[in-house]
């Protein structure tokens, strides 16, 4: 959330003297004894200086509910709050301005309440105007930036499905598996049966994938079962995946093969070893955030990696208007964490 810059020079720059000019015209010469103390001129300028006080507080409430309530989907609520600070504000600056004018005698004469109410309510309805057209304003750039973020995600999206079908048929995968299954058939038939059947699964899941953008955790986490299968089967010992969800959350969505990305990731970046098991957990957090952990064990020659897995995850949360995932790294260990979408 960072600072919202209004960009409204020219909007203040023709709008003060506009609306000070206004209010001069509605309230001068309204002393029922029929005379003013000061002349239009000077009356002007002090409107303009009440004008500017009243204009330059209530866009502080603007750029403060812009700054905690950006997005087009938080509209209802940006102007709900807008509407009550502006009206407390603007209430209370009037008050206090026609109080000190009544306790000093400025203009010569004491403020009855009709005239209270009147000043409040021309205020009230000029500053609605000025925060509608702000309002109206910002909902608009920010509806064409959203269009045109729509179309380069698209985009994205495309390339991004490319690059996710690549990494599903990964042909280092493959040969690894073949290759246990090799070793297996002559030494262990059962178990390379086994394996045939996980090896199977896990490939119908990876080609039925990319035909749909969301799944339940519950449906990765059954996959992911299966696919730790295969690879217990080929590290034995070495590694170890851990999972601890919270049961209400198993409904809950995320995007397809995310789960297997991060384990993939893990396994592809750490030494494995039996004596020091590659210890993955998969867990939920408060505020339906899912995370996948694992303990940083360095491989003596480093993979080169241009962390495409990663990438294609956070583009496709992008994409789903959610929140976007936090990596922590550590020389301990290397954490993602991913929104869960309800």
């Amino acid at each position: 959330m960072g600072s919202q810059k209004l960009n409204d020079g020219w909007f203040r720059f023709i709008g003060i003297p506009l609306i000070a000019l206004m209010g001069n015209v509605i309230f001068y010469n309204r002393n029922v004894g029929g005379s003013e103390r000061f002349g239009f001129g000077t009356i002007y300028l002090l409107s303009m200086a009440e004008t500017m006080i009243i204009w330059e507080a209530n866009r502080v409430v603007i750029k403060y509910y812009r700054k905690w309530f950006p997005s087009l989907s938080q509209t209802k609520k940006r102007l709900i709050r807008i509407a009550v600070g502006c009206f407390i504000v603007t209430l209370v600056i009037r008050t206090l301005n026609i109080y000190f004018y009544d306790a000093t005698l400025f203009w010569g004469y004491r403020f009855p309440l009709e005239a209270y109410l009147h000043s409040l309510f021309v205020a009230i309805l000029l500053v609605t105007i000025i925060a509608g057209i702000y309002e109206g304003i910002y909902y608009y750039t920010q509806w064409q930036k959203t269009a045109v973020e729509a179309e380069i995600l698209k985009k994205e999206n495309l390339q991004t499905k490319l690059d996710s079908l690549k990494t599903q048929i990964n042909p280092h995968f493959l040969f690894n598996s073949l290759g246990v299954l090799s070793s297996l058939i002559e030494e262990e038939p059962a178990k390379a049966q086994r394996f045939v059947s996980d090896m199977s699964s896990v490939y119908r899941y990876l080609l039925q994938a990319s035909e749909n953008s969301l799944t339940t955790l519950q449906n990765e986490l059954d996959f992911i079962k299966v696919y730790n299968q295969m690879l217990q089967t080929r590290f034995g010992e070495g590694l170890q995946i851990n999972i601890n969800i919270d049961e209400p959350l198993l409904l809950y969505q995320l995007p397809v093969l995310t789960l297997q990305v991060l384990v993939e990731n893990a396994v592809k970046h750490n030494a494995i070893l039996a004596g020091k098991p590659l210890q993955i957990e998969i867990c939920t957090n408060d505020g339906n955030w899912l995370s996948v952990k694992n303990n940083f064990q360095k491989k003596t020659s480093p993979v080169v990696s241009h962390n495409l897995g990663l990438k294609n995850i956070a583009a496709k949360y992008k994409l789903l208007n959610q929140p976007g995932i936090v990596i922590e790294q550590t020389i301990e260990y290397f954490k993602v964490s991913i929104p869960l979408i309800k």
